[in-house]
């Protein structure tokens, strides 16, 4: 009810619910009343007979069930009493959904905090190395980063492979944890304008080059100066990118989008902007989410992931 701003639908279901219950209590009473033939002579009968003289009586429900009805009436007034049912009113006894999460919640806090807290206070090589740890590092990641770097953690297509050796911010311990602690908003800004139509396709074969593909040797070298002029300064002068831009290393075989000549063209003249209005998720900032404690797990086991962990 919190979420209608008008005091009408208050009232809405207030009126429907009070009628509701005195209704059928005004049925039940109805129903409960005997009626027979004047002098008291038999019962009366609705009118319906079958088979020449099997007839339908009007006789009231037996007691027992009646009252069981008369109870669950009794039992509904008293429980829009206690509890949140009539409209905006929170009940007496205060409860509410939300009340209940964040108390059961707590108590499961105070459960495993001990266990968060002993891992939280280790290493993260350490931790990477407890099998314990691992595994519930394994299901923080399931719960909340497989929808995009996949159950297996092999990434897709815009989302990097967490199993490899190749990393956009760097694959230190405390670079794994800010990367979950507060997000990455990495930017490609597009090219095409500043290059034109010729300089996208000769930087293209240059970059392509850079890693060994397939490339015509006389576009790469006239990319190359043009690649020097515009994409140097992210992705550095060798092409060995930039990990505190997250500008990705162009000499490796490592393709985020796909190594193919026209995804690269793509990603030169439309540029990667990581953000939901362009179609592409960033790195939100789980901080919020989960905490320092399970943040620290979740990196320990993304860290254990890309090597082996420490003895």
């Amino acid at each position: 009810m919190s979420d209608f701003t008008s005091g009408f639908w208050n009232v809405f279901v207030v009126g429907i619910t009070a009628v509701s219950i005195i209704g059928c209590g005004v049925l039940l009473w109805m129903q409960s009343r005997v009626r027979v033939k004047p002098g008291g002579k038999g019962a009366d009968t609705t009118g319906h007979v079958w088979d020449g003289d099997l007839e339908e009586y009007n006789n009231p429900l037996p007691k027992w069930w009646m009252n069981l009805f008369w109870i669950t009436l009794v039992f509904s007034a008293v429980y829009l009493v206690l509890y949140p049912g009539m409209g905006t009113f929170p009940g007496v006894l205060g409860w509410s959904q939300v009340g209940q999460y964040e108390r059961e919640r707590a108590q499961a806090e105070a459960r495993v905090k001990p266990l968060y807290d002993k891992y939280a206070a280790m290493d993260l090589r350490a931790v990477a190395a407890d099998p314990q740890a691992r595994l519930m590092g394994e299901r923080l990641f399931l719960n909340n980063c497989a929808q995009c770097h996949g159950s297996d953690a092999g990434g897709a297509r815009g989302f990097p492979n967490l199993r490899d050796g190749d990393w956009l911010y760097g694959g230190e311990p405390a670079q794994i944890v800010e990367s979950i602690t507060n997000g990455r908003m990495g930017v490609m800004p597009p090219q095409g304008a500043a290059l034109g139509d010729e300089g996208v396709r000769n930087v293209v074969a240059y970059v392509r080059s850079l890693s060994g593909l397939t490339a015509d040797p006389l576009k790469a070298q006239l990319g190359k100066e043009k690649y020097l002029q515009v994409c140097a300064a992210c992705h550095g002068p060798d092409g060995k990118g930039n990990q505190a831009l997250g500008a990705p290393n162009l000499t490796d075989k490592v393709w985020l989008y796909g190594s193919s000549e026209a995804a690269i063209t793509e990603t030169v003249v439309k540029g990667r902007n990581m953000n939901v209005s362009e179609g592409t998720l960033a790195m939100p900032a789980f901080k919020d989410l989960l905490g320092p404690a399970r943040v620290h797990l979740v990196a320990a086991y993304v860290l254990g992931l890309s090597g082996p962990p420490a003895k």
